[in-house]
């Protein structure tokens, strides 16, 4: 699974928008957007933000791994 899809699925499980999320862990919307379309690769900093925020590992959130 890639980062596109985790992201989407995490976020989703959570039952938050786009929009909840990037207030919440204070990430720009649009980065999220671009994020779950494709149209970016996520950066070290947002990484570590997101993965933080959902507790779960940055190789769990970019799908390098299936462990938490």
């Amino acid at each position: 699974m890639n980062t596109v899809n985790r992201i989407r699925e995490i976020r989703k499980v959570k039952g938050l928008s786009q929009r909840k999320l990037s207030e919440a862990a204070r990430v720009n919307l649009d980065s999220v957007q671009a994020y779950e379309t494709g149209r970016r690769k996520i950066g070290m900093n947002n990484a570590w933000i997101l993965a933080d925020y959902f507790n779960v590992s940055i190789d769990y959130l970019v799908g390098r791994s299936d462990v938490r």
